[in-house]
């Protein structure tokens, strides 16, 4: 959808992330498209790089309706392929954007010295974004009661997008499809429940997570959670070294929003400090 950064140039012939691999996770019910940008930036930059799908977590295009699976299966997936990289990688990086962040703060929890670093984008362990309705207080009753049974979550504009432009894309793409860059048309209340056992099990021990290394990227203007979710972050986490970065221009879906380029530069400078890092 844009140029292919200056930045990238100067760095594709550099091959630093040799021994480096990355694990990409996209958010809840969606698709690995959701970080393209940064999958196809990180792979000419020499890193191994693995966009995860999960099933019972990830959009399943062959199935008429998306079955949820536990949580903890979906950080099963991910433990999985941690192990067998670690067998032939020096490093271990895992990045997720929205859900998909939460999902890498589980699996760091579980594999703990296993993963070395962690790149969070828009994450969201709780549901304070201006575009949230006052009545999210209610939705506990939806998920863990019979009252939910037939309920699903619509997407909407702003699709998680401030661009105009690539809004008016997305809405065209879910006129005629069940999926789009930003994620499913629909998300149905199981895999909404389990996203929330996540979230407070990631709240819970967020103290347990020990890689060294921590970005967190985050929209001030994110409809679906807030900065606040950064201050959750610096709380609890107990790493070594945590940096945030707030980008000014963007919603939610910061990969492919306005501030996308950004968001490339800062995923690689973080990726090849670790790469030529010797812890």
């Amino acid at each position: 959808m844009s140029a292919r950064p200056a930045f990238v140039d100067a760095l594709a012939n550099d091959r630093a992330g040799a021994g480096t691999a990355v694990v990409l996770m996209h958010g809840l019910c969606s698709t690995p498209d959701e970080l393209l940008s940064v999958q196809g930036t990180l792979h000419r930059l020499g890193y191994t790089v693995h966009p995860m799908s999960i099933d019972g977590y990830s959009f399943d295009s062959n199935a008429d309706h998306q079955e949820a699976a536990p949580y903890e299966q979906w950080i099963d997936s991910i433990e999985t392929r941690v192990n067998a990289l670690r067998t032939t990688h020096r490093h271990v990086l895992l990045v997720g954007i929205s859900a998909g962040a939460s999902l890498a703060l589980g699996a760091a929890i579980r594999c703990a010295e296993r993963v070395d670093a962690l790149l969070l984008m828009s994450t969201t362990l709780q549901f304070d974004g201006w575009a949230i309705p006052r009545s999210q207080w209610l939705l506990p009753l939806v998920l863990y009661t019979p009252l939910g049974r037939f309920w699903k979550y619509r997407e909407r504009a702003p699709f998680g997008v401030k661009n105009e432009r690539v809004r008016a894309w997305i809405e065209r793409e879910l006129r005629t499809r069940r999926i789009s860059s930003a994620g499913s048309s629909v998300i149905g209340i199981g895999h909404l429940r389990e996203h929330d056992r996540l979230m407070r099990h990631v709240r819970r021990n967020l103290g347990k997570v020990v890689c060294s290394r921590v970005l967190a990227l985050h929209a001030r203007e994110d409809e679906v959670a807030s900065v606040s979710n950064l201050d959750v972050l610096a709380r609890g986490l107990r790493c070594a070294s945590f940096r945030s970065v707030v980008l000014g221009n963007s919603y939610h879906m910061i990969t492919i929003d306005n501030d996308r380029q950004q968001v490339v530069r800062e995923t690689v400078e973080f990726a090849d400090a670790l790469a030529r890092s010797t812890d």
